[in-house]
């Protein structure tokens, strides 16, 4: 299946092509949260060789907007879900997704938050977990991801499924690597492994271990004030209990002094050997789980 004449299928004015992202990354910019950009460390990823730009996934309760990344021409790709920080899927997921692409994948970085509300205006990142994040189901995060997977399946994608997340996304890794059984390999960047249960997050990566389909490469920082190393310590002690293979088969790599958000080129908290070292692990553990 051609991958624009599919996204035109969808949403004809969507069209995916490299005129559609110069026109269309426009819009993506930064929630007002995350200010001040680092302009001097924030890496830009070219689209020459690829077919870029937004499309809408039709799910049971709207159409799902998605930033997709792919070789140009290219079928029967290897997929990986991008799974958004908080501040949603703005320059730098997108970024993210054409580096995948860049590397022979089907990237596709679905706006989870579009019921909800849109974070870019918020200037306050307390406010915008209350008002946005906060009401955010687990259920329908999990039927979103299912819906993008479908998506690119009849698409130009494969039965070859990894997802990756960072933040907010990191924890949405773990629980959709528990929920789906298409899922080969995750790999999470400093996501919440513990917190109580609520009506909208009944369950955290802890409680999900012993359902994990897949190996799960965890990508933390030691001085992550928001994760403190107690809780992935714990984590691991139970990876390594579990009788489940894929969770005995998960792992975690902790960067020394490296803060939360250390992958973020674009915030203060990057840093550059723990990011670059993270991303070639990203993709060699993908490769080594028959993803890519």
């Amino acid at each position: 299946m051609d991958l624009v004449k599919d996204y035109d299928a969808l949403r004809p004015e969507l069209k995916l092509s490299r005129r559609a992202f110069v026109g269309g990354s426009v819009g993506i910019g930064f929630a007002a949260a995350t200010l001040p950009v680092c302009a001097q460390t924030m890496i830009t990823t070219d689209t020459q060789g690829l077919e870029v730009g937004w499309a809408k996934v039709k799910t049971s309760t709207g159409d799902l907007p998605v930033y997709a990344a792919k070789p140009a021409g290219k079928k029967g790709l290897p997929v990986v879900l991008v799974v958004q920080e908080i501040f949603g899927v703005h320059e730098h997921i997108a970024d993210v997704a054409r580096r995948f692409a860049k590397q022979g994948y089907l990237a596709i970085a679905p706006e989870l938050f579009f019921r909800q509300g849109d974070p870019k205006p918020y200037t306050d990142i307390a406010k915008l977990i209350s008002e946005v994040v906060s009401k955010v189901p687990d259920a329908q995060v999990m039927s979103d991801l299912d819906a993008v997977a479908a998506w690119a399946r009849v698409g130009d994608g494969s039965d070859k499924l990894a997802v990756t997340g960072f933040c907010w996304g990191g924890r949405i890794t773990w629980m959709y690597t528990a929920h789906s059984k298409a899922v080969k390999a995750g790999v999470a960047w400093y996501g919440r492994l513990v917190g109580q249960g609520s009506a909208n997050t009944p369950r955290h990566p802890l409680d999900v271990v012993g359902e994990l389909n897949a190996p799960v490469l965890g990508l933390y920082g030691e001085a992550d004030t928001g994760i403190p190393m107690d809780t992935v310590w714990k984590m691991e002690d139970a990876l390594k209990a579990s009788a489940n293979p894929a969770a005995k088969a998960s792992q975690f790599k902790v960067y020394d002094q490296a803060p939360h958000a250390f992958h973020a080129d674009y915030r203060p908290s990057y840093r550059k050997d723990a990011a670059e070292d993270g991303w070639k692990r990203c993709l060699a553990w993908f490769k080594t789980h028959g993803v890519g």
